[in-house]
């Protein structure tokens, strides 16, 4: 018999670390939007003990830096994607500041403008 690889065990997410909610594929969310808005929260609203706060900023900064480079019907989906995202939390009554953060997250960012 072939021996297994050993499965990883599931740990608590550490105090203090930022993690944005699973969003089903059924949202029809694109994927890579989702990845990257997982990592945007991770790095922007976890506390120091859990991130080195300056080299999540320069990750941050650079995913920022990627995303503004979106144009035309890439932008539109990212657009349709955000709304979509946010009318799932209101629906779901995800805390107001996670909306908001929906709502607000390509202006705030410079993405599209």
């Amino acid at each position: 018999m072939a021996e297994q690889p050993p499965q990883p065990q599931q740990q608590e997410t550490p105090d203090g670390a930022a993690v944005f909610p699973l969003i089903p594929a059924e949202l029809g969310v694109h994927p890579l939007l989702l990845a990257a808005l997982h990592a945007y929260v991770l790095l922007e609203g976890s506390d120091a003990a859990v991130l080195n706060s300056a080299v999540a900023e320069e990750a941050m900064n650079y995913l920022v830096t990627y995303l503004q480079r979106l144009g035309g019907d890439e932008l539109r989906r990212v657009r349709e994607d955000m709304h979509t995202l946010a009318g799932f939390a209101r629906a779901e009554k995800w805390p107001k500041q996670q909306v908001r953060f929906l709502q607000d997250f390509l202006k705030e960012n410079g993405i599209g403008s």
